[in-house]
């Protein structure tokens, strides 16, 4: 990212201490963001949509329902990432929203890597081929794929409202469009 990117990032992060969470840390919402892409992204790979209405938005729970039947398998099975095959996490975009009746909103916007073991077809562009691993003798290959994905989470800071991120937005290029 770029120096003015990370430097606005980390203003809002302090404008969330400052006057929305006094606890917030970037590093405990890092770990807890990590742990609920590998939820939902698996859950999405299983066709298991039900158990995802408690955790993302209603716009997007019926988006899901939509094109997560129109996938083909490999796709499918491109989307689960097990938290330990996630390589990089950086947090995008930061925003901060009041609107006219008083509520206030954070979004941040989380970029995933991952590595998957999908057999992805060649022609996914998009994607990038990380390495093949040899077990035994060369006619064993394993092929990992570096596959990206992007998560908002948003919550509402409104008095009395339940302290809960909710997803608000799911993107997996490439495979899930």
């Amino acid at each position: 990212t770029s120096p003015l990117a990370w430097l606005r990032t980390r203003f809002y992060y302090l404008l969330i201490r400052l006057y929305f969470d006094q606890e917030f840390s970037i590093e405990e919402f890092t770990r807890g963001a990590k742990q609920a892409f590998s939820v939902v992204s698996k859950l999405l790979s299983q066709r298991k949509l039900d158990l995802l209405e408690e955790l993302v938005s209603a716009e997007v729970f019926q988006v899901l329902k939509e094109k997560i039947s129109l996938l083909p398998d490999s796709h499918r099975d491109a989307l689960a990432a097990d938290i330990d095959a996630i390589m990089y996490t950086t947090e995008g975009d930061v925003r901060i929203y009041y609107d006219d009746d008083g509520i206030k909103f954070v979004s941040i916007l989380m970029r995933f890597w991952y590595l998957n073991g999908a057999n992805l077809p060649d022609e996914v562009p998009g994607e990038t081929k990380v390495f093949q691993i040899v077990f035994g003798d060369e006619s064993t290959k394993e092929k990992r794929h570096l596959l990206t994905a992007n998560y908002e989470f948003q919550r509402e800071f409104t008095e009395g409202v339940k302290p809960d991120w909710t997803i608000t937005r799911i993107e997996h290029p490439r495979l899930l469009e």
